[in-house]
């Protein structure tokens, strides 16, 4: 047989469909894989699933038989896989803002970088963990009132310890004069019991008392919780910021929050010794550590620092 004829040989067979394994198709994509085979479904004809990579077809109404099954009900249309989004349109990436824990407005870097060189006894975890007790603290009014509310009572916190660095009064000599006798239910824990302590360097017998009875804790009998329990330490002293107007016409919150200012919050802590000209030194180291803490925050100090 001449080639020529060969040749008109061979395509003959293969329009007949003889040559369809000699001058094999390109294969093309997988199909996208239908919804799984499940046993406990009833197919009926038409309905299309996937098992084992590979897409079926039912014939009829069939249940529980697996394809391809023996009883003929599955078309097998072959393999299927899981559909991809073209390369130049990957799925978006979404990254979740960060939040500070219990949406505190002070990130723990920031805690950080205010307190370098603080006891490690008070802890980011500790001041979070507090906040619970006074909701209303540092969460008054816009974020600039926030922040500025949160820098107010960390700078009279880094002025009453030291940069954090105090857990208790150091002169030791003040702790038996912090015993008021008249109370009716005098001091329990001693005479020499109730000496600063905590954050605001929470003292007398009085204030553990009212501390104590606001936040649930038996401060009064056992005062020394204060110094051992970190949140019970910073509780303390938002407490007082919350709660207490000490020397003062108004508590420190209600100075920040109604923009009486930064000087009111000194006032309310220490004012009967240091405000109106009684020691200008210690106000303005307060005030100082106050805009250095709200350049932190990048807000403004507001008006009204000193006392």
């Amino acid at each position: 047989m001449s080639r020529l004829r060969a040749l008109v040989a061979l395509a003959a067979l293969a329009v007949a469909g003889g040559l369809v394994a000699i001058f094999p198709s390109t294969p093309a994509s997988a199909a996208a894989c239908a919804t799984p085979w499940q046993a406990s479904v009833a197919y009926t004809g038409g309905a299309q699933v996937s098992h084992t990579g590979r897409n079926y077809q039912a014939k009829w109404w069939t249940q529980n038989e697996t394809p391809p099954g023996t009883s003929g009900v599955w078309r097998d249309l072959g393999v299927c896989g899981p559909t991809t989004p073209p390369p130049s349109t990957p799925p978006p990436v979404t990254t979740p803002p960060p939040t500070n824990p219990g949406g505190f407005v002070v990130s723990e870097a920031q805690f950080n970088q205010m307190f370098p060189s603080r006891n490690s006894f008070y802890t980011y975890a500790g001041l979070v963990g507090a906040l619970s007790a006074y909701p209303a603290f540092a969460r008054t009014g816009d974020a600039t009132v926030q922040r500025q509310e949160a820098a107010a009572f960390l700078a009279n916190v880094y002025h009453e310890t030291g940069g954090l660095v105090h857990i208790v009064e150091q002169n030791t000599a003040n702790y038996p004069h912090y015993c008021d006798s008249t109370q009716p239910y005098g001091c329990p824990a001693g005479q020499a019991a109730y000496y600063g302590r905590g954050p605001i360097q929470l003292s007398w017998n009085f204030n553990y008392n009212a501390a104590g009875i606001a936040l649930g804790l038996p401060l009064l009998t056992n005062p020394s919780l204060v110094q051992t329990d970190a949140t019970v330490a910073w509780k303390t002293a938002i407490w007082y910021w919350m709660t207490q107007n000490g020397p003062g016409t108004m508590t420190a919150h209600n100075a920040m929050v109604t923009g009486a200012g930064f000087g009111q919050t000194i006032r309310s802590i220490n004012g009967a010794l240091e405000c109106n000209g009684g020691n200008p030194a210690q106000v303005q180291s307060r005030v100082t550590r106050y805009q250095q803490f709200v350049g932190i925050l990048g807000v403004p100090a507001g008006a009204n620092l000193s006392c």
